[in-house]
């Protein structure tokens, strides 16, 4: 048995510490995607401040309506689910289809998975000729059981952390929807212990990112339960084809997106939740550079393991989850580019979506009978969980990636002291003939040139 120090974890709102600062809105009602006969989602409000439902039935049936509007809709998520190990290289593809199917009334909504086992691409670039689907049932879902892994925050949520039973692994996933597009990212973090500690000889240590897999997914039509040689009838993941004819305000997955891109001013809302403040609005008029962390993209320490992939992908998260630490595990997407002139989409602004779950694991369950005595760990818990819906607004302007960085490591404000700090970092070396002609010699008197001419040397003096 091993023995540890008595503490509890304290459970904060990560999200509402970052955004204390910023002006306060109404909470905004997510737009419906479906055709679903639900009534808008609204917050009660205390003196234009959204507040928490007042009871669990309430607060289940707002969670059941952001679920219903944004994931759980007419038609199946089609994607291809790239797994990265550790290193970040590619370790699997599949692809699949992830299908939350409601019911008429939309009391309750059946999980599923359908695997492409195998298929003949048929002259269709989205359709495959005949295809083999296997159907995998995971779960049935409705207003009273929906919130036991689920948690959704306008068009972002997340599942987990939980524990996968037979592997022990611990499984965070985030999903974005934008438009008939969505982004999907599960990390599973596993058991580890420190070097030289026999694994298994006490319990974990520490939980270590295992894998990480993404998919970008396109939603289509319900296909019926035996595919077996259909033509037609699975349309597959996104392509690069199909998205070139795509109207505008659909997600272009197959698209570079420039770093540089990812700097601008960006306004819009933001939901953020947490166990003691419950769900809240925000309204923000512009991200500073401390809250622009899908500006870094390999993060704000060597603790956070990153990837940016194409399409407008960031992925963040721990490297390591220890006990008493909360981690938090990102997912950033710019599902839309600025219109270009002259085309149909001239006048489109950039689109930035984000949502960031705060994570915790290893909380030590504590003998009644001997406080020094641990008997166990708690199952992960999620700490908080911020959305935000974000637009371009403008270019930054009057701020170079130098002084973002000084003021990202603690400058409040560009005062004098960062402009020296800045200046000082910045400043270039000059070629060594300009040093040479600038420089002035004094003036040389009769008694100076006598020593000369008596010694050489004294010409050093000058």
């Amino acid at each position: 048995m091993t023995t540890v120090h008595s503490y509890r974890l304290l459970l904060a709102s990560l999200a509402v510490a970052v955004l204390h600062h910023l002006p306060v809105g109404n909470a905004f009602a997510p737009v419906s995607f479906s055709q679903q006969p639900i009534a808008s989602t609204r917050l009660h409000s205390t003196n234009q401040s959204p507040d928490a439902p007042k009871t669990p039935e309430e607060d289940a049936a707002l969670q059941w309506d952001l679920f219903t509007r944004y994931h759980a809709v007419n038609g199946e998520w089609w994607g291809t689910w790239t797994s990265y190990d550790y290193m970040g290289d590619v370790t699997d593809t599949t692809v699949a289809g992830v299908s939350l199917q409601p019911n008429k009334d939309y009391s309750s909504v059946a999980h599923s998975q359908r695997i492409l086992a195998s298929s003949t691409q048929s002259d269709c670039n989205t359709c495959f000729s005949s295809s083999e689907v296997r159907t995998m049932p995971i779960a049935t879902y409705d207003e009273t059981n929906l919130g036991k892994r689920h948690r959704c925050a306008a068009a972002g949520m997340v599942v987990g952390p939980s524990l996968l039973p037979k592997s022990g692994l611990m499984s965070t996933e985030l999903s974005l929807r934008h438009g008939d597009g969505r982004v999907r990212v599960t990390f599973q973090h596993a058991p580890v212990w420190e070097r030289g500690v026999e694994p298994g000889s006490c319990p974990p240590q520490g939980l270590k990112l295992f894998r990480a897999t993404v998919s970008k997914e396109k939603l289509r039509p319900c296909t019926p339960d035996d595919v077996s040689d259909i033509e037609g009838q699975i349309q597959g993941p996104p392509t690069a084809e199909e998205e070139r004819s795509a109207p505008a305000g659909t997600p272009l997955f197959f698209r570079p997106v420039p770093p540089f891109k990812w700097h601008a001013k960006w306004a819009g809302t933001s939901w953020t939740w947490g166990p003691q403040t419950g769900d809240r609005g925000w309204a923000i008029e512009e991200i500073d550079e401390a809250d622009s962390w899908h500006g870094r993209p390999m993060g704000d320490s060597s603790s956070v393991w990153s990837l940016r992939l194409p399409g407008g992908v960031l992925i963040q998260c721990p490297r390591v989850v220890v006990g008493g630490v909360s981690g938090l595990c990102r997912l950033a997407w710019m599902p839309e580019d600025d219109g270009e002139e002259g085309t149909i989409t001239d006048g489109n602004n950039a689109k930035l979506l984000r949502v960031e779950a705060s994570v915790m694991a290893l909380e030590p369950i504590i003998s009644e009978d001997d406080e020094d005595m641990m008997v166990g760990f708690y199952p992960p818990t999620l700490g908080s969980l911020r959305c935000d819906m974000l637009e371009k607004v403008g270019e930054l302007e009057g701020s170079t990636l130098e002084e973002r960085e000084l003021k990202a490591e603690g400058f409040s404000e560009y005062d004098e002291v960062s402009e020296s700090a800045v200046t000082e970092k910045t400043e270039t070396i000059k070629p060594m003939a300009e040093n040479v002609s600038q420089s002035k010699s004094p003036p040389m008197d009769d008694k100076m040139k006598e020593k000369i001419k008596a010694d050489p040397r004294n010409a050093l003096d000058l």
